[in-house]
């Protein structure tokens, strides 16, 4: 069966967890919600038996690495990673090789991402050429491509300089574009290896403040706010900034924030095993931090989960620490993690997961036909998940290319059984399609 012309009809799901109804899929958007529907003989039935049927999770922070890089992930390999772990578009970040600072590269990742077929894939646009911080990148001419990019971000990098960001401020906002800082001051965190802390200073690594973030965040908001524009902090990790956030948020600024799904649970006691797969950007912080950004998330001071899916080869991460790369794979366990810290700690229902995880995120890259509520004649962006399921986290069964995943042997929660793009399924029972 096409796309267009395939009948799916799901019994017994639980619709953000309410009780259970069947949902018929047809023509690649819900056609009927209700008890005990029909749908002929030539439909395929999925028996939900009760799992929690969320709207197709969207992530605004993945790194598919190509081109340039596909020994760490391919756009292929990356969707199929994103549909195993429930989402049906990302939001793919520029730091690629060449970087994707002109339209004909984000061009060739949006291609990329439609011949997959597994997810959507939105390009994210460089702010400045060449991710260098100095000058302004064909952000209009990016805009104006078939890819469409409204969101802007050298993460990886900070644009450091405050005039550079205020004229992409400006830039943007003719178009209700994004600009997405990675928030480091550069200067603060020469040479630093992990959070500046007590684990730090017994360990001698060098120390990464939490102010570097803190400071960069409290710049561009006031400046947000001066130009009347959008900004959205990145992987947003420390208490100090759940604060500022709040504070910018509380004067009705255009200002959004995510958290990553290892800022939830991970904290810089686990650096002092010098396993390098704990070596990320921004570091692991502190309890403290952690618990601040779970209430930040319940509240909505943080407005979403983004994974920084950062995937990297073996060669780059299985070595000492210190040479070793900074980032972790996340698709395939986002959600998984967010049930643990989350849901069954009763700071989230599932109602809340779909808007932290999806209709959020979809909002602020204005993602269109994703992100929304799963009721009749809406797209049909499905995730189904089986939220009884406890397992180990085994890397080597991922889809992505890389296994570099901080959870390897962990116990965590919920497991995604079926992930539908336009009513195709991409995902059945646990096996990519």
């Amino acid at each position: 069966m096409s796309e267009n012309t395939a009948r799916t009809l799901i019994r017994d799901a639980r619709i953000l967890g309410g009780a259970p109804q069947d949902v018929l899929i047809e023509g690649g958007t819900v056609a009927r919600i209700g008890g005990a529907l029909e749908a002929g003989s030539d439909a395929r039935v999925v028996e939900a038996d009760g799992l929690v049927l969320l709207p197709g999770l969207v992530d605004l922070h993945t790194h598919l690495r190509e081109p340039g890089r596909e020994d760490s992930e391919t756009v292929l390999t990356g969707t199929r990673a994103a549909a195993a772990g429930g989402f049906t578009a990302v939001h793919a970040m520029a730091n690629t090789f060449p970087v994707a600072d002109t339209a004909g590269v984000v061009e060739q990742v949006w291609r990329l991402g439609r011949e997959s077929g597994y997810c959507d894939v939105q390009p994210v646009g460089a702010v400045t050429v060449g991710l260098g911080g100095r000058q302004l990148a064909e952000l209009g001419a990016m805009h104006d491509s078939a890819a469409g990019v409204v969101v802007f971000s050298d993460d990886g990098k900070c644009v450091d300089d405050a005039v550079i960001m205020r004229r992409a401020l400006e830039y943007v906002k003719a178009f209700d574009g994004v600009i997405a800082q990675h928030a480091q001051e550069p200067r603060l965190t020469e040479g630093a290896q992990m959070n500046e802390g007590a684990v730090s200073a017994e360990l001698g690594l060098g120390g990464w403040p939490a102010v570097a973030e803190e400071a960069i965040i409290a710049r561009d908001v006031l400046l947000a706010a001066h130009v009347g524009s959008r900004v959205h902090i990145c992987h947003l990790s420390t208490a100090g900034s759940v604060e500022l956030v709040r504070w910018a948020k509380s004067k009705g600024w255009q200002v959004t924030a995510e958290v990553t799904p290892h800022h939830l649970l991970l904290t810089d006691e686990l650096v002092r095993s010098y396993d390098p797969v704990f070596k990320v950007n921004p570091p692991l912080r502190t309890e403290e931090d952690v618990l601040a950004l779970r209430e930040a998330l319940a509240d909505g001071t943080i407005d979403c989960v983004a994974t920084d899916h950062a995937p990297h080869p073996h060669e780059d991460k299985d070595c000492e620490w210190g040479a070793a790369a900074m980032g972790m794979v996340g698709l395939e366990t986002a959600l998984s993690v967010v049930q643990h810290t989350m849901v069954e700690t009763g700071l989230l229902d599932w109602a809340g997961v779909a808007d932290r995880m999806s209709f959020r995120p979809a909002a602020i890259g204005r993602l269109a036909g994703h992100g929304r509520p799963v009721e009749v004649g809406e797209p049909a962006n499905l995730t189904l998940l089986d939220p009884a399921y406890r397992g180990e986290v085994d890397p080597a069964a991922f889809a992505s290319r890389s296994r570099n995943t901080p959870y390897r042997g962990r116990e965590l929660p919920g497991r995604v059984t079926h992930t539908f793009l336009r009513g195709r399924a991409t995902l059945m029972d646990g096996k990519l399609v």
